[in-house]
């Protein structure tokens, strides 16, 4: 008996899923029903339709995480979390329910026509849960401050010239002795006040967590080896890890580049292409972090005794990988601003996306030594 391949499309909420399952050859999808979200009742349906053999899984990436995918192959069933944004789409489609969704999935899967994602470990989740959680500390702060600068501003209020910058421990202390005749405004002032000490308490606790669990991560070699280059300090080497999971998943450095959205818009047309800004079609947080890296590379290659001490643990190679970067990408950035006339945040751009492959060919090296022990 000729057993054919079961293609199953799941539109996942956070009550219920909905079930669609495409059959091998040409046959319409069929639409099979909603269970609850909860491991047991996947396990039902699973009986239900005969056991794991022969089932293709496929659901999008969404807000209820990866436990789905962890259910599923843990009861020995192929499955692949899709990526939303690479899904094709059918143009003047305004209908959009569970059902039908589920049943365009499966379709899809069945064409091939999806992209999967890469899902993380678990180690490697609650790292990239730490670093994002210090992220959002890190804009909560930003915006206690600009509401605390604005309020100062509109009732002119203007810190002392001797206060050369803004939230030091002498500027705070300023603002702590500040008064105001009405007491709402009084109020209104002491609240902002605390939530700007509340909000750098809780940065400071997420920072200290880091660099604990920079120790005790499973990829701590790879942090290390990362801090040998140039710009890439602990909260930038975590936030690479933790974002990016397994360097060797890429083959090499540009799809990394592609996978973080820093390689240029491209059209062509017979003999005529046209290139332009970077997609920004990627993961955000590592385009971010590395870019705020490339504009170290502004300033002439050294061995700083940072540095040195960074990089005295590593292995003579690493080192060397460093080192080559920064006469690569500060030899570029003076080529991008002095000779092509390009904008220092373009220059800087530019830098990060070979930057980003300089820590490729680093965290590479770490992962195959390891491989090998």
């Amino acid at each position: 008996m000729k057993c054919t391949i079961k293609y199953v499309g799941m539109d996942v909420s956070k009550e219920s899923i909905a079930i669609a399952i495409a059959e091998s050859g040409r046959e319409e999808p069929r639409f099979w029903g909603t269970i609850p979200h909860k491991p047991e009742a996947v396990r039902k349906w699973l009986k239900q339709v005969g056991g794991n053999e022969n089932l293709e899984v496929c659901y999008e990436a969404g807000p209820t995480g990866y436990e789905l995918f962890r259910w599923l192959t843990g009861m020995g069933i192929t499955c692949i979390v899709v990526a939303p944004s690479l899904i094709p789409k059918r143009a003047g489609d305004r209908v959009k329910t569970d059902r039908r969704d589920a049943i365009r999935l499966a379709q899809l899967h069945r064409a091939g026509e999806l992209t999967s994602v890469y899902v993380p470990d678990r180690d490697t989740e609650a790292l990239r849960d730490l670093v994002r959680a210090r992220e959002d500390a890190k804009e909560d702060l930003h915006r206690a401050r600009q509401r605390m600068i604005k309020f100062l501003l509109r009732h002119q209020i203007s810190h002392p010239a001797h206060l050369k910058k803004r939230w030091t421990k002498s500027y705070k202390k300023w603002l702590g002795a500040l008064k105001f005749e009405r007491s709402a405004e009084h109020y209104v002032f002491q609240d902002y006040l605390q939530v700007v000490l509340e909000s750098e308490q809780r940065l400071e606790r997420l920072e200290q967590e880091m660099a604990r669990q920079s120790d005790a991560a499973p990829q701590t070699e790879v942090i290390q080896a990362l801090q040998s280059l140039r710009g890439i300090g602990l909260l930038t080497a975590m936030t690479l890890v933790a974002e990016i999971g397994s360097f060797s998943r890429f083959r090499n450095p540009k799809q990394l580049m592609a996978y973080a959205g820093i390689v240029p818009q491209e059209r062509s047309r017979g003999e005529a292409s046209w290139r332009g800004r970077i997609t920004k079609s990627g993961n955000a947080h590592i385009r971010r972090v590395v870019t705020e890296a490339a504009w170290q590379y502004r300033h002439r290659p050294a061995m700083t005794e940072r540095m040195q001490q960074k990089s005295q643990k590593q292995s003579t190679k690493i080192q060397s990988i460093a080192w080559k970067a920064q006469h690569r990408l500060h030899g570029r950035y003076f080529r991008l601003i002095m000779q092509r006339g390009k904008q220092k945040c373009v220059a800087a751009t530019a830098i990060a996306g070979e930057l980003l492959g300089f820590v490729w060919a680093v965290a590479l090296e770490v992962e195959r030594k390891q491989a090998a022990s």
